[in-house]
């Protein structure tokens, strides 16, 4: 991971790295590192998903039938 990750790259690679800790087959040192690759990964997709949201806004029709640009606002989890 020596260069900078896109989302779908580190995405798939931890498809990847999921698939391999769900078949059981991979040695217990290996799912270790996998493990840690994995979290790295998670972290990496987190951020570049909330500096996604960051600059996405949304248009909002007001009530005199103009638009306006606001912030996008996560709907409360």
């Amino acid at each position: 991971m020596s260069k900078k990750q896109t989302f779908e790259e580190a995405f798939k690679r931890l498809e990847e790295i999921a698939a391999l800790l769900d078949s059981g087959e991979t040695p217990l040192e290996e799912s270790m590192k996998l493990y840690e690759e994995g979290m790295k990964l998670i972290k990496i997709c987190s951020e570049k998903l909330e500096q996604a949201e960051q600059k996405i806004r949304k248009l909002s029709e007001k009530a005199d039938g103009s638009f306006e640009e606001t912030d996008f606002e996560p709907l409360p989890e």
